[in-house]
């Protein structure tokens, strides 16, 4: 017989994990977002050196699944530099990388799309190059990048679950904690997926918002 009422006494450790859930969700991708705004602007880049560097990061990350790079940068990363990282710190930092790649793509897409009479046009009005991207092409890049920037914090939210295998205090880590000390898998595990299914479908409901008022 499953009890999910015993979930009751267990939702403050929950509520902990989902607090580092978040946490590590919005700042990664908060980071993520300027590394993704550095690297999209790389790609599409004369300079080569710059391109080079912006791509070589976007396909190595891109290539890579985010479980090996969240190993790789806690364990293995320490025993080149010497140095551990917080596990709450790395987890930070594998989301920040992660999504910065997939950033890059949408921020080059995004200035891609736009019409490249507009670049002409703010130049004949005596704009320079970085002044035309800054007042004319990145506003309405911007405006582009709204709803699949929302997708990639959902998809970002998701990957945090893989963190619990470098010890990041996360909502799937505290479920696995739980379950495995009061044997009740079932009524975590399930309670762990609705925690993460009402976050991303309360998200889903706001993009979708989003998305309504910039078509008016």
């Amino acid at each position: 017989m499953f009890d999910f009422g015993q979930v009751i006494d267990f939702l403050p450790q929950l509520g902990k994990g989902l607090y580092y859930t978040l946490l590590i969700s919005i700042v990664g991708l908060l980071i993520g977002f300027i590394l993704g705004a550095i690297f999209g602007l790389g790609r599409i880049s004369k300079n080569k050196f710059f391109f080079i560097i912006a791509s070589i990061y976007v396909e190595v990350i891109r290539g890579t699944p985010v479980l090996v790079q969240a190993i790789w940068l806690y364990f293995a990363l320490p025993i080149i530099l010497q140095f551990q990282m917080a596990s709450i710190t790395a987890g930070i930092v594998v989301i920040a990388i992660n999504s910065g790649a997939y950033i890059a793509e949408i921020v080059r897409g995004s200035v891609d799309s736009i019409n490249k009479g507009q670049m002409e046009a703010g130049r004949s009005l005596g704009l320079n190059k970085h002044q035309a991207m800054r007042y004319i092409i990145w506003p309405q890049a911007f405006k582009r990048m709204i709803p699949p920037l929302g997708n990639q914090f959902i998809i970002s939210i998701k990957d945090t679950s893989l963190l619990s295998v470098i010890l990041v205090p996360e909502l799937m880590f505290q479920g696995r904690y739980i379950a495995s000390n009061h044997f009740n898998a079932v009524e975590i595990y399930t309670t762990v997926a609705l925690f993460y299914l009402v976050i991303n479908f309360s998200l889903s409901l706001l993009l979708r918002y989003i998305e309504r008022r910039l078509n008016y």
